[in-house]
């Protein structure tokens, strides 16, 4: 049995096909969420980023893992994307918390959590998150990112929070000043 298997966020998709015989190809995309492209956008994507690099039989399965998948409605849209673009195969969505609880644990309870744009946690009791912190989005839960993470090191910069060291080796690296960022933003 085939299957496809997709772990998306807003900025990049990465597919997992696993063939009759076991083998594995991994394909990459650019992200897939409702909240950013339209169902259309999404069918669109998959037909000429997706399929075409796929080369193989048409999955019977495909589980989607991604971001926005806690909303019914969202889940809803892109099962009819996919089974518009796989008809023969079955399809599970779920979100990419539980995509991370999955691989994280197994069939053990544990906690799962992602930084980044979204972050989340939840307890997983080895078959469901059962108890989660929803994520916030980019504006209000952005923890972890490359956003966030360069902004509070810009803050540190710009507050004068480095010691000595690395403030010499910032400069090296950087040759800028308060001015310049400021300006820049």
């Amino acid at each position: 049995m085939a299957i496809l298997i997709a772990d998306s966020g807003a900025t990049k998709c990465e597919w997992c096909y696993i063939g009759d015989n076991g083998r594995k190809k991994k394909i990459l995309t650019q992200g897939i969420s409702l909240y950013f492209l339209s169902p259309d956008a999404i069918e669109t994507l998959l037909l000429t980023a997706l399929i075409p690099k796929m080369k193989l039989a048409m999955p019977n399965a495909v589980h989607f893992y991604g971001t926005g998948m806690g909303n019914a409605d969202n889940v809803k849209q892109m099962k009819k994307v996919l089974k518009r673009v796989f008809p023969n195969a079955t399809i599970d969505i779920n979100t990419d918390l539980l995509a991370a609880a999955r691989s994280l644990c197994g069939t053990q309870p544990g906690i799962a959590c992602i930084l980044g744009t979204g972050s989340n946690s939840g307890f997983y009791n080895g078959k469901k998150i059962v108890k989660t912190r929803p994520g916030l989005g980019y504006v209000l839960g952005d923890e972890g990112s490359g956003a966030y993470l360069g902004k509070r090191v810009i803050q540190h910069y710009l507050y004068e929070m480095f010691d000595n060291e690395l403030l010499v080796r910032f400069n090296e690296k950087f040759n800028t000043s308060r001015i310049e960022i400021l300006d820049k933003v």
